[in-house]
């Protein structure tokens, strides 16, 4: 069952012994907040911040910013993970790759096959020649919690992370009452919680195990298109 904002205060004010004399709301809402950003960015790709959209290219414009890529997406993009047109996938190229294979003086346009990332930014290649439909699955900015937060929000966070992300607000709260010793437990206690629970979710898909020194990324050109996997051996866990 998860937790409101103004649950986990009252938990740490009943756990400290305190009342909002002693820390008021808004000073626990930003540690609560300094938590919540401490767990967010604690993996680059959290599964549970996954999601798909789609955005169409112009014709003749090669760069499209984040912004642009996540219009519909509430919370805006925070990486992009692959992309397709409803043809073809588009293969990731690293940005010196993509400058020998397409000179800047040399101009090219088509439907693009392949995609680079640099300062959130995508350049696509060739440069698109019309508007193309770009499916992308991607992961999202978590929402804003902590600073002016209501009463009766839920950090954007499974229900398993709220009593983790109390027990970081326990442990500034209590070194804002000049408890370093509890507080330094309490973050530890936070670190191991984090640890435990971030494992069930950043593990790798059941489906999809790790093969390790011998998996090698390969793609079909024929059938689907679509990414595959060639298997040559090695250890499987």
């Amino acid at each position: 069952m998860g937790m409101t904002i103004k649950q986990m205060r009252d938990q740490i004010r009943s756990v400290i012994d305190i009342d909002s004399t002693d820390v008021s709301d808004t000073v626990l809402n930003n540690m609560l907040g300094q938590g919540f950003d401490t767990i967010v960015f604690s993996e680059k790709r959290w599964p549970f911040f996954e999601t798909l959209t789609t955005f169409n290219t112009v014709a003749g414009t090669k760069d499209y910013t984040l912004a642009t890529i996540g219009a519909s997406v509430t919370q805006g993009l925070r990486e992009i993970i692959s992309m397709r047109t409803d043809d073809h996938v588009l293969q990731y190229v690293g940005n010196d790759a993509a400058d020998a294979d397409y000179p800047l003086d040399v101009l090219s346009s088509s439907e693009p096959w392949e995609w680079s990332f640099w300062n959130e930014t995508v350049r696509f290649y060739p440069s698109p020649d019309s508007a193309y439909t770009v499916h992308v699955r991607a992961v999202r900015n978590a929402t804003a919690f902590g600073h002016e937060t209501a009463d009766a929000t839920e950090p954007d966070l499974p229900d398993a992370f709220h009593p983790v992300l109390t027990t970081y607000g326990l442990a500034k709260a209590y070194l804002q009452q000049e408890d370093p010793l509890m507080a330094s437990q309490y973050m530890q206690q936070f670190q191991i919680e984090l640890d435990n629970v971030g494992r069930r979710y950043a593990d790798m898909p059941a489906p999809q195990p790790i093969v390790a020194n011998s998996r090698s990324s390969t793609r079909y050109l024929a059938g689907l298109g679509s990414l595959r996997y060639a298997n040559t051996g090695g250890v499987i866990w």
